[in-house]
């Protein structure tokens, strides 16, 4: 990818309009521009830099506060005029210290969250973590816990216990992207399968 490959001609400017998303919980962080020397730097050092329209100069996000937005993929809109980067953000991304620039829901992409969190206890395998309880007694434990929590969810269903419903689906939930971790299964892998079956 390369900047000259963008289509900025029908904007009327050498800016090029660039979307963050956080590449764990997909949530919108913000939105800045880059010109050539901002996109190229950005490549190369695989950090987010803009350029600044206020002070007219490079700006790597996080030079100051250390919040970095380090760049996993990049992805050209469909008029070629402006880029999608998925990041990993080393911390808050708005100067107010909030996740993003964007007033939303905090608890948006929580599933994606915790799965990155289940990710890091399997790999690190915690003293005292339940999650690596699960991982160490293997597939066959987790998914009698599986089991389990499905049919206490379905039993509060039944009894329309809407609030226990909601409780016992959080355990099946977690449950299940523990069983999914130890079969090495992502959540984008599952959302693929789950699209082609709409398809």
């Amino acid at each position: 990818m390369k900047f000259s490959d963008f289509n900025l001609e029908k904007t009327g400017d050498s800016l090029l309009p660039v979307i963050v998303q956080d590449a764990t919980t997909l949530k919108v962080l913000m939105l800045g521009y880059m010109n050539e020397e901002a996109f190229e730097k950005s490549v190369a050092e695989g950090v987010v830099t803009f350029w600044s329209r206020g002070r007219k100069c490079l700006w790597t996000k996080g030079e100051t506060s250390g919040n970095f937005l380090h760049i996993v993929k990049m992805w050209v809109d469909c008029d070629g005029d402006t880029l999608l980067i998925q990041a990993r953000p080393d911390g808050p991304t708005c100067h107010r210290g909030t996740t993003a620039c964007f007033d939303t829901e905090e608890d948006e992409g929580f599933v994606r969250s915790l799965s990155a969190l289940i990710r890091d206890r399997h790999a690190k395998l915690p003293e005292g973590s339940y999650t690596s309880k699960l991982f160490i007694k293997g597939p066959k434990a987790i998914g009698k816990k599986v089991v389990e929590e499905a049919g206490e969810a379905v039993i509060e269903a039944v009894d329309g216990n809407r609030d226990r419903f909601i409780y016992e689906a959080g355990d099946l939930v977690y449950h299940l992207l523990v069983l999914l971790e130890s079969m090495d299964v992502s959540l984008p892998e599952l959302e693929k399968e789950l699209a082609l079956r709409h398809r």
